[in-house]
C-alpha cells in the first residue's frame, strides 16, 4: 500500500517538473521571439535611423591620463557615446529628433591616474570646467565655523587639508568637518618643511597624519598636501608608497597677507581657469570674500567640489 502511494507521488513530481520546464521554455521562447520583433520594428523606425546616423556627431573620445612638463601629472578624461536605445525609448513619443534628449554612456580612458609613475598634482583636465577650493588648516581653529557655514549657505563641498597635531588637538571641528560631507586630506603633521627632512621623518610625518585623521574620522585620507608646497620627489614618492596622490594647487588666494575682499576675489578671477585648485587657509579674509569669491566662480559657469571629483574622469556634461 505504501509503495503505491510513494510510487503515486513520484510520478506526479515528475508530471509537475516536466510540465514547468516545458512551460518555462515555451515562456523563454516567446519572449525571445517578442523581443526579436521588437528590435526589428524599432531598428526599421527612421527616427532610430537618425539617431544612429548622428550619434557620431556628439561623440567624443576619452583622453587618457598625462605626466604634463609643466603641470606634472594630470588626470584624463572620460570620452562619451549615444546610448541609442536609450535615446531613442525617450524620443519615440513624439517620433522627432531632439538633441536634448540625447542620452550618453561614458568612455573611461586606458590610462587613469593611477597607473602613473608618481608625480605631484597642480590642477584637474583642462577640459573640466570646475575647480575645487582647498584649505589648508594648522592654525585659524576660531575660522572653521563660520567657514563652514558660508560653505553650507553656498551648497559648496570643500576638501580640508589638516595637520596631524591640529586634527589631535581639535577633533570637535574635524568631526565637524567631515560631518559636514568635505573631503579631509593629509597636511603633514606638525607643518614641517618636507623638503629638508629625512625619508623616515617624511614617513613619520604623513603616516601618523593619517592615523589620526582616521582615528578622528573614522575615514583615511588619499590625498596629502606637503606644508608650504615644499616637497622632493622623495616625498611624492613616500606618499605614493603610502597609496596618497600629493596635492598642490594652481590659484593662490595668498588669503594670510589679509588682502581686502576686492584683492583676493580678483586675484582668483584672474587666474580662475578649467581643473583649477583654488588654495586658501582658515583666516579672517577667507571668512569675508568666501562667499564672493563662490559666487564669482558659480557665475563664470564653473562646477565647484571637492579635489577628489576635481580629479576624476567623470564627465560634467
Amino acid at each position: 500500500m505504501y509503495r503505491w502511494v510513494i510510487q503515486a507521488a513520484v510520478f506526479f513530481f515528475l508530471i509537475v517538473i516536466s510540465f514547468n520546464q516545458f512551460f518555462i521554455s515555451n515562456e523563454s521562447s516567446t519572449i525571445t521571439t517578442f523581443n526579436n520583433l521588437q528590435y526589428a520594428m524599432k531598428t526599421k523606425d527612421p527616427l532610430y535611423s537618425e539617431i544612429k546616423v548622428k550619434s557620431s556627431a556628439y561623440k567624443i573620445p576619452p583622453q587618457n591620463a598625462v605626466i604634463d612638463k609643466v603641470w606634472k601629472k594630470i588626470p584624463g578624461l572620460n570620452g562619451r557615446v549615444v546610448n541609442v536605445d536609450q535615446s531613442y525609448k525617450k524620443m519615440k513619443e513624439t517620433g522627432l529628433f531632439n538633441e536634448k534628449l540625447l542620452v550618453f554612456d561614458e568612455v573611461k580612458p586606458s590610462v587613469s591616474i593611477g597607473d602613473l609613475p608618481p608625480a605631484p598634482i597642480y590642477r584637474g583636465n583642462p577640459e573640466k570646467k570646475m575647480a575645487a577650493l582647498m584649505i589648508n588648516v594648522s592654525w585659524g581653529t576660531e575660522h572653521i565655523p563660520a567657514i563652514l557655514k558660508i560653505l553650507k549657505q553656498h551648497h559648496v563641498k570643500a576638501t580640508f587639508f589638516l595637520e596631524g597635531k591640529w586634527a589631535k588637538n581639535n577633533a570637535k571641528y574635524a568631526q565637524m568637518i567631515e560631518e559636514e560631507g568635505h573631503l579631509i586630506g593629509n597636511h603633514a603633521y606638525n607643518h614641517p618643511d618636507m623638503s629638508r627632512i629625512s625619508e623616515q621623518e617624511i614617513k613619520n610625518q604623513i603616516q601618523n597624519t593619517s592615523n589620526t585623521i582616521q582615528a578622528v574620522t573614522g575615514k583615511s585620507p588619499a590625498l596629502f598636501a606637503p606644508p608650504s608646497g615644499s616637497f622632493t620627489d622623495q616625498v611624492v614618492k613616500v606618499a605614493a608608497d603610502q597609496n596618497m596622490q600629493t596635492i598642490l594647487w594652481s590659484v593662490d588666494t595668498i588669503d594670510w597677507k589679509n588682502p581686502s575682499v576686492s584683492v583676493m576675489i580678483n586675484r582668483v578671477k584672474s587666474k580662475l581657469h578649467p581643473g583649477a585648485t583654488i588654495l586658501m587657509h582658515p583666516t579672517e579674509a577667507v571668512v569675508r570674500g568666501l562667499s564672493d569669491m563662490i559666487k564669482v566662480i558659480k557665475e563664470n559657469d564653473y562646477h565647484i567640489g571637492t579635489v577628489e571629483k576635481l580629479l576624476s574622469e567623470n564627465r560634467l556634461d
